[in-house]
């Protein structure tokens, strides 16, 4: 018989924009806060029966390097004994993080887990590849923000590598998704976000984030970035 899974809580940092107000925060330190206040709150469960952490990483090309889950749960004081697994789905990380805990508990390999997602795509590095020989001048440069890198040619010729971008002008084009369409859909979600943030819903998942300054106070980051609550079909403000 299958052991039952349940969340029982889930709190995030802030959304930030591209660029903006975490780009200056390290990823496995936006990681480490989340599951610090999370074992603060839930203080009843001691630190050391967490069964594992399972975090979802896209990018892995920089501060979120290797096993960005390992490295955050002992930033954030949990014992060495707790062990961390890091997940890549791309786009769908996370959510394939919070399967593989609850398939866990369903199979009786743990009780207690954390599991989530972590990216900043702002600091994603500029990647250098390998010359093919010494003193070589056939190294390739990206920048791992976004999209493919270091593509494997038969990959490409079979599958094709496109980039989000693209595909969305695809999809478009072989679904006839009209620019108004996207527009009002775009407003909808956006008079969503401002609706629940207004209520103060989206308060109660969201933990702050201080950002330390070079000179003055630091900054208190406590607000989604991306949403725009005098937007409009015409113009965003």
């Amino acid at each position: 018989m299958l052991k039952e899974a349940f969340i029982i809580d889930g709190i995030r940092t802030p959304i930030g924009s591209f660029g903006g107000g975490l780009s200056t925060v390290r990823t496995d330190d936006l990681a480490a806060l989340v599951i610090e206040k999370l074992t603060e709150k839930h203080s009843n469960i001691p630190l050391d029966c967490y069964s594992d952490v399972i975090l979802g990483c896209a990018n892995q090309a920089g501060e979120d390097n290797r096993n960005v889950a390992r490295m955050s749960l002992l930033l954030a004081g949990l014992p060495w004994t707790v062990p961390g697994e890091t997940v890549n789905r791309l786009c769908s990380s996370g959510l394939s993080a919070i399967d593989h805990a609850k398939r866990a508990i369903n199979s009786g390999d743990g009780e207690v887990f954390i599991a989530g997602g972590v990216e900043n795509m702002t600091r994603g590095p500029w990647v250098i590849s390998k010359v093919s020989k010494p003193f070589g001048r056939d190294a390739e440069m990206h920048d791992s923000s976004f999209g493919w890198r270091f593509v494997n040619r038969k990959m490409h010729q079979l599958y094709g590598t496109e980039s989000m971008g693209q595909t969305a002008e695809n999809l478009a084009e072989k679904y006839q998704i009209s620019r108004e369409d996207q527009d009002k859909f775009a407003h909808w979600s956006q008079l969503k976000g401002s609706k629940a943030l207004a209520s103060g819903r989206l308060a109660k998942e969201i933990t702050k984030v201080v950002v330390p300054q070079r000179k003055g106070a630091p900054i208190v980051f406590e607000q989604d970035e991306f949403i725009k609550p005098h937007t409009t079909l015409e113009v965003s403000i």
